[in-house]
């Protein structure tokens, strides 16, 4: 039986999140909501676009399901502020977690999580709440990871990691074993990261600089 399931957004995550929804669940979306200063048009993916202050009136918390499909800007907290005043409204949030992923461990999952796939998640792995893994991570045996988190594609997360909440963890980062990301790190794309962060830290890759000879130039293999 399917569950009526309303979305927070209108933007690209709000596309995608309906289309997972509606593919891969048992949900059946009928609803976007977003601030009603920032409504732009009343139809999105061919749903109405409702205010949010509203949406306990035209959408009873005992009737309908919310996702708040956000990103990770300002370092996942619109997306953390949203969830908590729909929490206060009363509703019930959906978590998604793609037919093809590899989950060992539903159980420790949150709520309002959006796992997409070949996610690789050993047994003994916590996820918290509000919680984004992008498509194609390894999170190692017995980590953990925070609430209103945002890890990106391709991430490895060794085993025994602990990252605390409203941290952001880039493509093709790498977390060795048994470290503590403290709350609020910003991991970027392509880092190795060796030992524990300290909140609020930034941890930024190398830059790779182009070469002085041109691709024409290149002897041919």
């Amino acid at each position: 039986m399917s569950r009526e399931l309303v979305i927070f957004g209108s933007g690209d995550i709000a596309q995608l999140a309906h289309y997972y929804f509606t593919e891969d669940s048992d949900y059946n979306v009928v609803a976007f909501t977003v601030d009603s200063a920032f409504i732009k048009e009343e139809m999105f993916c061919g749903l109405p676009v409702v205010p949010f202050e509203k949406i306990a009136q035209s959408h009873p918390v005992d009737k309908y399901s919310i996702f708040i499909a956000l990103s990770y800007s300002k370092l996942n907290q619109i997306r953390k502020e949203k969830y908590l005043i729909a929490k206060r409204y009363g509703y019930q949030f959906a978590t998604y977690i793609s037919s093809y992923a590899t989950v060992l461990n539903r159980k420790n999952i949150g709520e309002n999580c959006f796992i997409l796939e070949n996610n690789t998640i050993q047994p003994f792995v916590a996820i918290g709440n509000n919680v984004t893994l992008w498509s194609g991570n390894h999170i190692g045996h017995h980590s953990h990871i925070g609430d209103h988190c945002f890890l990106a594609s391709h991430i490895v997360v060794s085993g025994g990691v602990r990252i605390g909440e409203q941290c952001f963890i880039g493509v093709n980062a790498t977390l060795r074993d048994h470290i503590d990301v403290a709350d609020k790190t910003v991991v970027g794309a392509g880092v190795l990261l060796m030992g524990s962060t300290e909140a609020g830290s930034v941890y930024i890759g190398t830059k790779t600089e182009p070469a002085s000879v041109s691709s024409d130039k290149l002897r041919k293999l």
